[in-house]
């Protein structure tokens, strides 16, 4: 008898996955559960940046042939080759980019230069739209070896070369809304003012504090104010200033270790849930924004402009309802107790960052108002009492140098600001972090839901990984690498202070920022690390972040009674942070987008002159080099001399071949503008002095 075969089906081999990430010049790499694979463009399958693939790798005669040329081997940096074998997952539905007119077509070229694909229309369906418009392309059928993109005009953005278009192309690559809806806005108008209800209802009058905002000087909008005064004799000073009904606030003991209070700080918030219940129409605009976005040319605000700008913004001389957070600090800056409740205010001064500096660093004069002088000194040493308190427990603080763009009224740059933390930027912020956590520790205390933020401890590898970059400088003989590694944070503060007025100190700063884990939204308190703080929520700008006003609407159901929507609220607090978070993201790469491509214009002017700068990141391929006006672009290897330089992935270097000259991460060079190319998001630099042949 025949014996019989077995007819059952191998399991088929799974093949590496990963997302595709693009290098402009065309070829990219895919970093998988089995490693890191080079894919060259001739291999990418019709993938996008930013897609979910499935690689095959490559024999390891073609990886070898890749890596044959010294180009090739910059760009693969020793990875093994692959091709994309499949897509699993796309990235993008729709495509920004210029329409070129090609009867019968009209052909959309991408603005990324990551996306290596050209994507066909049919010209006779828009027979309108100009050559070199800006416009986004839905596509309807994905490239692949046998046939190119096509898609459908969705919305023509613009003209070709609007000083204002390459934002325009930001907010759509970011898909963020810019248009409220008709029931928003006609909602939004209905809104009034009711100073005699608020009081009637249980609000507090405190039109009698001297209360005022402290902002950027550009700032339209004002969500926060600040008061404080001494406590009473006694210490304890926790009578409400005006009427208010029993019930209506919520109080509660500090920390532990306070003494009897010396001062009352008063935090008042504007109060956006007065006008925005839940499911009403802004509600909904609001919570599918999330927050609002700050491009270097506009805001694209959370609320329409009546509340934003109005109605919710502490404007001087105006009454406006806040929800206030009275704490009452010891003389070393701890909170004694706290009292949360709904307000009346009437701020007396708007001020600027730069008139309180200089009002801290001169004395007085005619900076700010007179009444204002001692309360703002008193506020800045509070501030730097908090901070050394926190530093104490663990908490770090980031360096950071923020670039803001001048613009003139066309939208063409005409300078760079850089902003840095002040002892004015301090005191306001001081004041918000102990308002944030007395808020959180009130809801955990009564046990109430909410939206919490939370910062992750970091990953020890991220950390592991840093140490041998870290070894190359001699400050760091000092640190104990093993509590460094291992997330300790007073090992990182201790880098931090050894960095600090170092040529590489901002750069070890963004380093370890980079190691970290990104603060979240989430229902449960699960401590914020950055913050040493073991319960932290936002509370203080319900009018750009929509957390905070779900946190406002949770302290209201404390206070006045939980509306017929509360459970659903409480019930969507999981998906709103992921939603939250998810909208934090992008509008924080929008931001940065938009500054880095107005700086890229600013430096179209300046190709040929040098700069100082720092070595950002090293790579096969060359250097990442930093401005000092925050201005990051490339230097390309083939620059840095005529022999072969290895990478050293582990300790982030290039190392010459012949002379052995090392080119390392925080590393400060002088280097020259050899091109600008603001469409194509990059900067191109070369040594200084080393001629245009380099």
């Amino acid at each position: 008898m025949a014996r019989s075969r077995s007819h059952t089906r191998r399991a088929a081999r799974s093949l590496p996955r990963g997302t595709l990430a693009m290098h402009p010049q065309g070829y990219g790499f895919v970093r998988t559960a089995e490693g890191e694979f080079y894919v060259p463009e001739s291999k990418l399958g019709g993938a996008f940046d930013g897609d979910v693939v499935e690689v095959s790798p490559l024999p390891a005669s073609a990886s070898k042939q890749y890596r044959s040329s010294d180009r090739g081997s910059a760009r693969t940096g020793g990875r093994p080759s692959a091709r994309v074998v499949r897509v699993i997952e796309r990235a993008h539905e729709a495509v920004i980019g210029r329409y070129e007119v090609a009867d019968p077509f009209g052909v959309v070229i991408p603005e990324d230069p990551r996306i290596p694909y050209d994507i066909f229309t049919q010209r006779s369906a828009h027979p309108d739209i100009p050559d070199g418009a800006l416009v986004r392309v839905r596509i309807s059928t994905y490239p692949s070896r046998k046939t190119a993109a096509t898609g459908v005009i969705e919305e023509v953005l613009g003209v070709a070369d609007e000083p204002r278009l390459g934002i325009e192309t930001i907010i759509a690559a970011h898909k963020l809304p810019t248009r409220f809806s008709e029931s928003c806005l006609e909602e939004a108008d209905t809104l009034r003012l009711d100073v005699q209800g608020a009081l009637a209802q249980g609000y507090a009058d405190l039109r009698g504090r001297f209360t005022l905002t402290v902002d950027p000087a550009d700032a339209r909008d004002f969500d926060d104010a600040l008061s404080l005064e001494r406590a009473d004799e006694r210490g304890d000073a926790c009578e409400i200033d005006g009427s208010s009904k029993a019930g209506v606030f919520l109080e509660g003991a500090g920390w532990e270790g306070a003494e009897r209070p010396a001062w009352r700080l008063g935090v008042h918030i504007a109060d956006v849930s007065a006008y925005v219940p839940w499911g009403s129409s802004i509600d909904l605009d609001a919570r599918d924004r999330a927050t609002s976005v700050y491009l270097v040319d506009r805001v694209i605000p959370m609320l329409p402009e009546r509340l934003s700008n109005d109605l919710c913004s502490l404007r001087p001389e105006e009454d406006r309802l806040t929800m206030t957070a009275d704490l009452y600090l010891d003389n070393a800056g701890r909170i004694a107790r706290y009292r949360i409740y709904p307000a009346v205010i009437r701020s007396r001064a708007r001020l600027a960052y730069d008139q309180v500096q200089d009002a801290l660093e001169s004395g007085g004069g005619a900076a700010v108002p007179e009444e204002a002088l001692p309360r703002l000194q008193q506020l800045s040493r509070i501030a730097k009492m908090c901070t050394r308190l926190r530093q104490a427990k663990g908490g770090i603080d980031f360096p950071s140098t923020e670039a803001k763009v001048r613009l003139d009224a066309d939208g063409v740059p005409v300078g760079v600001d850089l902003r840095r933390k002040t002892d004015a930027t301090s005191l306001v912020e001081e004041a918000m972090v102990l308002a944030n956590e007395a808020v959180a520790h009130c809801l955990i205390e009564r046990e109430t839901p909410a939206l919490f933020r939370v910062h992750e401890r970091p990953d020890a590898d991220g950390l592991a990984g840093l140490v041998p970059v870290l070894q190359e400088f001699s400050w760091f003989e000092r640190i104990d690498a093993t509590r460094f590694a291992m997330g300790s944070p007073f090992a990182l503060q201790a880098v931090l202070e050894a960095s600090h007025g170092r040529s590489e100190g901002e750069l070890v700063g963004q380093l370890l920022l980079r190691a970290m884990k990104r603060a979240d939204y989430r229902p449960d308190c699960d401590g914020h690390y950055g913050l040493a703080s073991d319960a932290y929520v936002h509370f203080t700008s319900p009018i750009r972040r929509y957390p905070d006003l779900v946190v406002h609407h949770m302290l209201k159901a404390m206070m006045f009674g939980r509306s017929e929507l509360h459970d659903q609220e409480v019930s969507a607090l999981r998906w709103l942070g992921r939603h939250c978070s998810k909208r934090e993201r992008e509008a924080d790469a929008a931001a940065r987008e938009s500054q880095e491509l107005k700086l890229i214009e600013l430096l179209e002017t300046r190709v040929g002159e040098s700069f100082s700068a720092v070595v950002s990141g090293v790579a096969p391929y060359g250097l990442y080099v930093r401005l000092d006006n925050t201005a990051e672009g490339i230097l390309p290897v083939r620059k840095l001399g005529a022999e072969y330089f290895s990478h050293d992935a582990d300790l982030h270097r290039l190392v010459g071949q012949d002379s052995g000259r090392i080119w390392r991460l925080g590393q400060r060079i002088a280097v020259t503008l050899t091109s600008a190319d603001a469409r194509r998001r990059q900067l191109e630099f070369r040594l200084a002095g080393e001629g245009r042949s380099a």
